[in-house]
């Protein structure tokens, strides 16, 4: 058990920092990310400064109008795991100011395009036929209206296996299964066309092949690769602007500190971890070592929590509060490993063999490690749910609450409370489960069956017993 779990944490931690990719000539996939492929806040980084005004055909737009625009904005932000971003909305001028860090890999990151997206109206429109039914100075407003975006509930990316394409699956409301159950009705029985409308652009006009009765539907036949499929439906999700946006400015914002200060801050990160693994493995000898190879476990998962090493989170952008959590939870893993630790330097003390050490100090140690990773946990949940955007899930559970105080969204706190709430959840992993594992076993050789590589006193040779 030493050996597999050793190996498997030495592997991800490699994976996890170096990332994976291949090349076929100068294009390089990458299929695992690593560290270099990491989102860097705009204290560290830089980005972009721009501001948005209502367009001139916009007109009597409120303070709620403007509202609505901002609330709509951060969410196609949080949509693409920005999370250190910075939106004001300036009432008297009609503004919306917003700045947002550059996107790992500059090369190919168009900060143009990302603020056209943001921008967008996205108004998603479901109408009866299709363009080519269009004749002289028709416009897609004479196609009769089916849905609207109001009426979708959901939109998720998915692979249709057996048509080898990707496409976007649409949940309706009850508002739209009826008209659009009625719409396929009429459409299926003449061998007709629902297209779909994103703005005034026609993105998909599939023949109706059956009737819709439940309210689940898809669009088809127009992504080229994941990432289009998905762009479309962050946008279904984030809805339409109460108005369209016009660049009004646009500019790129140094960063505060820089990529050398996060150089050196890894530097220092670096040294300061190998001075905690020589002070636990001198201070607790053979399960120090195995508490360091638990905490490298543990960093490597934040970090593939950060980067989008996992298939079901994408990329999360870091700043200096988010390395401060970081840093804490890498806290609570020491603290986990010490109290471990001296509970079993107690037991061996107090006469017990080694096997009933180790049994009754992982055993006495785990409420303790348990009531305070639980509390740390409880409060990155409520840092998330205070200050990240009302439609993620941490202010959704803390909805019944943070009602009575409002909107207090600040992206840097959320990367705070994020990378802490990910490393307590691996300091159970990796600082009570792997940890026991590798010492429990590593403790059945015969080579290691001195009470000294333990932290007791007296040598014996043992075969069994708690």
């Amino acid at each position: 058990m030493f050996f597999i779990v050793f190996i498997l944490i030495a592997v991800f931690t490699y994976f996890a920092i170096a990332g994976f990719s291949t090349f076929y000539g100068d294009v390089e996939t990458v299929h695992v990310r690593g560290v270099k492929d990491i989102r860097w806040g705009i204290d560290i980084r830089g980005g972009v400064d721009v501001t948005f005004t209502p367009s001139e055909d916009a007109v009597n737009v409120t303070n709620d109008d403007l509202e609505g625009a901002r609330a709509m904005i951060e969410t196609r932000m949080v949509a693409k795991n920005i999370t250190d971003y910075e939106i004001y909305v300036d009432l008297n001028s009609k503004r919306i100011i917003c700045r947002f860090p550059w996107q790992s890999g500059d090369d190919s990151f168009d900060p143009e395009q990302a603020v056209k997206e943001l921008g967008e109206t996205a108004l998603l429109t479901f109408r009866k036929g299709y363009s080519g039914q269009l004749t002289g100075d028709q416009t897609y407003e004479d196609l009769e209206l089916v849905l609207s975006g109001s009426d979708v509930a959901k939109a998720t990316p998915a692979y249709d296996q057996q048509e080898h394409q990707w496409l976007v699956s649409l949940e309706l409301n009850e508002s739209g299964k009826e008209a659009f159950k009625n719409a396929t009705e009429e459409a299926y029985g003449s061998g007709g066309r629902i297209s779909i409308w994103m703005d005034d652009v026609e993105i998909s006009a599939p023949t109706v092949s059956a009737v819709i009765y439940d309210g689940r539907a898809t669009i088809s036949g127009s992504f080229e690769t994941a990432d289009d499929a998905k762009a479309l439906a962050d946008k279904i999700n984030g809805g339409s602007l109460p108005f369209k946006l016009v660049t009004d400015s646009f500019s790129t914002i140094s960063p505060t500190l820089g990529t050398g200060a996060r150089d050196a801050m890894a530097v220092a990160g670096v040294i300061a971890f190998a001075l905690i693994a020589i002070l636990v493995i001198a201070m607790y000898r053979l399960p120090g070592v195995m508490a360091v190879i638990s905490l490298a476990g543990q960093v490597a998962g934040t970090f593939a929590a950060i980067t989008g090493f996992f298939a079901f989170n994408d990329s999360f952008t870091l700043t200096i509060p988010g390395i401060a959590g970081i840093i804490l939870a890498v806290g609570m893993g020491v603290d986990a490993n010490v109290i471990t630790n001296e509970r079993i330097k107690e037991e061996l003390r107090a006469g017990k063999t080694i096997d009933g050490a180790l049994y009754i100090g992982f055993k006495r140690a785990f409420s303790a490690i348990f009531d305070g990773n639980i509390t740390m946990l409880i409060i990155a949940v409520i840092l998330m749910g205070a200050f990240g955007t009302p439609d993620s899930w941490a202010s959704i559970i803390l909805t019944p609450i943070f009602t009575w105080f409002g909107v207090s969204t600040a992206g840097s706190i959320y990367a705070f409370g994020y990378t802490l709430a990910v490393g307590v959840v691996l300091n159970f992993l990796f600082g009570i489960l792997t940890t026991r594992l590798m010492t429990m076993s590593i403790s059945r050789f015969k080579a290691f069956r001195n009470p000294a590589l333990y932290g007791g006193k007296k040598k014996e040779v043992q075969t069994n017993g708690k």
